[in-house]
């Protein structure tokens, strides 16, 4: 039979053993293994050694599970022994009906490797059939005239057994008129006839009575008898005559039940009763009678069923003709049946695996089967095809055996089972065709590694959040199954200390929830990163990272911090000096203060909460500083005193205050005196909002001291012997100093450290640094009189809630001239546009300049009075240094929204311009000890 055979690969690793074994067995794949037993074995004899004739040894019988198989099992292996028995009982007659090979097909099937061989078992005939005759008593008729030598055909015995175990001869008892004689046919066929011997004579002996005996060829023979009566007639002398000895002819398969097949004919030259002709089966099978029927006046033969040519490719039969005397001739009758292809193939699963890994090679065996035809010729030739888009071809093997084996490479996540449907189609005309489909399951590996939704994740946390909340989730997926896709979640690595990791966040293995373990501060740690890891469950486990920014957002919970003014080494506020010529629009002081908070949080304003004599000053609302809104009168205090309030952009917002006294001075040793001098009296109003105001300095003073020193006890303890290198005799040569507020604790990025000396004697005397000072610190020393001078009157820190004005939107026109700009003369700490510095760099060049002017101020060479140059801290506010070396601590404020920078608005709206002059900002001079 024919059948497809497609481009073949190399065979898998699994296959390697079968290419040196296929010699050893090839003789058994190409030749059947042949045994010959009689029929009617009992159960269990045994027809032959099969796994020595396969070249097995025992215990390959059981190790490769040798066993049989077809369509009708009735043969069995020894497990123990590998001898083919008999299960079941074998009837020749019954399995091959009547064809004189009787031949059975077997197929013995191994395993590892996978093989099947052939086996053809021939089944001889046993006499185990008697013959047996259609009738026990025959009837016949002869006429008295029949001449000597007359015949009458008898009608034969029936054996199913064949060859020798067949009817080998016929006897009859003697007598003295008949004579049996035995005619052999063209088919073998033997036929008993009787001869008449002697005249017959009616009157004499009306009946006959003989018995023939058939005898079969067995050891011992097997007979069978029947009874002959012959009726003596009148004389009939013509027997009918058939047209043709035998008839042959070919009819469909396909013909209808009832259909007319054939009609023969037979004459007699008598006439009357003599020539009337019946006809009849004689020596015909039964099933061919049960198939056949015959018309007794017309001789039209018909089929009574559907012909089928896969179970009887001929039937022959035996027609006699007798006319009404008597006599009677036969004819023989030949139908073969043609086929048509009414069959469509069948498809026979041998072996089938359900399973296969999806890594396995081209090449794997997936199934093994064979197909059958029962038709003939190219009807029967059959061809087997796999449906398209499948990876899996048909490999041909022989005598109509085929392998599924696989054509490509497998992918689970892709597909994760085939239908295959397997087509066998024959050759007739129109060609037919049967399907299977079996279903393989594609086992998993590992062979996808996670993978993120997202590479790269970015998440804002606004800082002071609780412990223990979720920050973020990350998720993979894998394609897998079970644990070869089971993810979970791990942190391999970051930017963060490894120790301090786990303090910061933790990571859900199995939801991928980033779990935050404390709470962020924005002004220690603004963003950080980590890598996050996606492994799953498989061996080997594959992974895939991705990297997590946290951004921490900032909140408004830092309140401004006032450096400017600072308060003095007893806690009291240090003054101010101004000229008393000054003009509108001079430049007294300007109140510095920085928000560690950014952004808007850190956008500051400055606002007059309570002033001595209100409109005589004036205060920038962006850059603190404080201007001469009118020219002193005779009637205006020589003492002033404003509190400034400063407020961020937060919301809601923070505040500070800071408290500037201002004494209006043509030289220092002009302001002493004043310093003991009773302030005028004032309204009763005043008065009572002066007490209110200095009460709460009072409070706010004694709470800040507290702080300071709990700070600067811990700093002591923690910091290096070089932070207080300034305090050691060998620096500090002055006895007395008191240090003022250290700015560097909290969450202010930087640190301003002050030594002032000062004594309870009139005569003034300032510390001098006698050692190079540490790069990480800004330490003013001086020794020069005059830089700040100490008041013993209070400070009020705390402004009424009420009082504080609302803040001002930013003025996008707000900007300060390159004169105006903070930072050095060159303005190295700003660009031409006016925006302040954001880097550590540039804001620690801001503190150099604090502190250069403060050492400015400490100068024994400056003289009272001076111009530019003088008193010290006046450089900063002259007309040619206007605002050069005082820091403005704006470089964490940003406007949203806008990309405006600030401008010199300020400096119109909060007055006339600088005017030049002598004007000091603190009188200088030492007063002498009287």
């Amino acid at each position: 039979m024919g059948g497809s055979c497609a481009r073949r690969r190399p065979a898998g690793p699994r296959q390697v053993l079968f290419p040196f074994l296929l010699p050893l067995f090839y003789p058994a794949l190409s030749e059947p293994i042949r045994y010959s037993i009689p029929e009617e074995l009992a159960k269990g004899s045994v027809v032959g050694n099969l796994a020595k004739d396969l070249g097995l040894s025992v215990l390959d019988v059981s190790a490769r599970k040798l066993r049989v198989s077809a369509e009708k099992l009735l043969f069995s292996v020894d497990a123990e022994s590998g001898e083919l028995l008999v299960k079941d009982r074998i009837d020749r007659e019954q399995m091959c009906k009547e064809r004189r090979r009787c031949e059975l097909q077997l197929e013995a099937v191994v395993e590892n490797p996978l093989n099947i061989f052939h086996i053809v078992v021939v089944v001889e005939d046993i006499n185990d059939h008697a013959p047996q005759f259609d009738k026990k008593e025959i009837h016949l008729e002869i006429f008295e005239s029949a001449s000597l030598g007359a015949r009458l055909s008898l009608d034969p015995a029936t054996d199913p057994d064949i060859n020798m175990n067949s009817i080998k001869d016929y006897q009859i008892n003697s007598n003295p008129y008949f004579s049996l004689m035995v005619r052999v046919n063209s088919d073998g066929g033997k036929y008993p006839e009787l001869s008449l011997e002697k005249p017959l004579d009616r009157e004499e002996k009306r009946f006959h009575h003989l018995i023939l005996t058939a005898l079969d060829g067995g050891d011992p023979p097997r007979s069978a008898t029947a009874q002959i009566e012959i009726f003596v007639k009148d004389t009939n002398d013509n027997s009918p005559v058939f047209s043709k000895d035998e008839y042959r002819i070919s009819v469909s398969e396909n013909l209808l039940p009832g259909s007319s097949v054939l009609q023969v004919t037979a004459t007699d030259q008598d006439e009357g009763v003599n020539a009337e002709i019946n006809y009849y089966f004689r020596s015909t099978a039964q099933s061919t009678r049960h198939m056949f029927s015959l018309d007794e006046k017309t001789g039209m033969i018909k089929n009574n069923q559907s012909l089928d040519f896969e179970d009887i490719e001929r039937y022959t039969m035996e027609v006699e003709a007798k006319d009404g005397g008597g006599l009677s001739t036969q004819c023989k009758v030949i139908i073969e049946i043609l086929d048509e292809n009414d069959n469509s193939p069948e498809i026979i699963i041998t072996s089938l695996s359900d399973e296969i890994l999806e890594d396995s090679l081209p090449g794997m065996v997936v199934a093994i089967f064979k197909t059958r035809d029962r038709d003939f010729g190219e009807n029967g030739e059959v061809k087997c095809n796999v449906g398209r888009g499948v990876p899996f071809k048909i490999s041909s093997s022989n005598n109509n055996y085929y392998k599924l084996v696989t054509d490509g490479f497998l992918d689970r996540e892709q597909t994760p089972e085939y239908n295959i449907t397997i087509t066998a189609t024959d050759r007739g005309k129109p060609p037919l065709s049967s399907s299977t489909t079996i279903t393989l399951h594609i086992a998993d590996i590992n062979d996808n590694a996670p993978i993120f939704h997202q590479a790269n994740y970015v998440v804002h946390v606004a800082e002071n959040n609780p412990p223990g909340a979720s920050i973020a989730q990350v998720s993979a997926s894998d394609p897998d199954l079970g644990p070869n896709g089971r993810v979970s979640y791990s942190i391999v690595a970051s930017d963060l200390e490894p120790r301090a990791l786990s303090s910061y966040v933790s990571v859900s293995a199995q939801s991928g929830v980033v779990f935050a373990q404390r709470s962020f501060d924005h002004e220690q740690l603004r963003a950080f990163e980590l890598t996050l890891q996606a492994r799953d469950q498989g061996s080997p486990a594959l992974s895939a990272n991705a990297s997590l920014r946290v951004l921490v957002g900032d909140r408004n919970d830092n309140a401004p911090r006032v450096l400017y003014p600072a308060l003095g080494p007893d806690g009291s506020a240090l003054f101010d000096t101004v000229p008393r010529a000054a003009q509108p629009g001079y430049l007294v002081t300007k109140v510095v203060a920085v928000d560690a908070d950014s952004g808007h949080n850190a956008w500051l304003s400055y606002h007059v909460l309570q002033a001595s004599e209100p409109g005589l000053f004036s205060l920038g609302l962006r850059t603190g500083e404080v201007r001469t809104a009118r020219a002193l009168g005779d009637r205006d205090a020589a003492r002033q005193r404003l509190l400034v309030a400063v407020r961020d952009g937060g919301q809601p917002p923070l505040s500070a205050t800071a408290t500037l006294l201002l004494v209006f001075a043509d030289s220092l040793q002009e302001a002493l005196p004043d310093l003991g001098d009773h302030p005028a009296p004032s309204e009763p109003q005043a008065e009572l909002q002066f007490y209110l105001v200095v009460a709460l300095a009072l409070i706010s003073v004694l709470f800040l001291l507290a702080v300071i020193l709990a700070i600067a006890l811990r700093l002591r303890r923690s910091s290096s012997p070089a932070t207080w290198g300034c305090f050691q005799p060998g620096l500090c040569v002055k006895s007395g100093p008191v240090v003022p507020p250290n700015y560097s604790e909290g969450t202010l990025p930087y640190s301003y450290n002050l030594c002032v000396a000062h004594t309870g004697k009139t005569e003034f005397n300032f510390l001098k640094c006698s050692e190079p000072l540490n790069s990480t610190q800004d330490i003013v020393c001086g020794d020069s009189p005059g830089a700040l001078i100490p008041l013993q009157s209070g400070n009020a820190l705390t402004p009424h809630p009420e009082t504080i004005p609302p803040q001002a939107p930013p003025n996008t026109d707000w900007r300060f001239s390159q004169a105006q700009r903070p930072g050095t003369s060159s303005s190295q700490n700003g660009d031409e546009t006016g925006t302040w510095p954001n880097n550590q760099f540039d804001t620690e060049m801001l503190q150099a300049m604090i502190l250069a002017s403060a050492s400015e101020a400490a100068d024994g060479s400056s003289t009272l009075g001076g111009g530019a140059g003088t008193m010290g801290l006046s450089a900063r506010y002259g007309p040619q240094f206007t605002l050069q070396h005082v820091p403005d601590y704006r470089q964490n404020v940003y406007i949203p929204g806008s990309n405006a920078t600030l401008t010199n608005a300020a400096g119109k709206r909060d007055g006339k311009a600088p005017a030049g002059g002598n004007g000091n900002k603190k009188k200088s001079g030492k007063k002498e000890k009287k």
